[in-house]
């Protein structure tokens, strides 16, 4: 990907929703939430404090994370549906 995210943004890839509840019944497109949950796919290199010093941030590429619902700006980059967000969007790392 040719994208770098400036100050302390973030580049999230939406990971697919479920396709059956889990009753076993199968969810249509139209009915389907966009999931809240995603990958960081690029960070950028943080913010700065009011002296200066650059903070550096708490997710990096390859983190699942967790997002609310209505966070970050929907772009397509190299074909790809991504999300740029601030890492204040997100609302935690999700654990291996």
């Amino acid at each position: 990907m040719k994208f770098r995210p400036l100050h302390d943004r973030v580049v999230v890839k939406r990971l697919e929703g479920e396709e059956k509840t889990k009753g076993g019944i199968i969810i249509p497109d139209t009915a389907k939430e966009k999931p809240q949950e995603g990958q960081v796919v690029a960070v950028g290199p943080g913010s700065r404090d009011d002296s200066g010093k650059l903070i550096a941030l708490d997710v990096k590429a390859g983190d699942r994370v967790l997002f609310g619902k209505w966070s970050g700006t929907e772009v397509k980059i190299d074909g790809q549906d991504l999300l740029i967000m601030k890492e204040s969007d997100i609302m935690g790392v999700v654990g291996k």
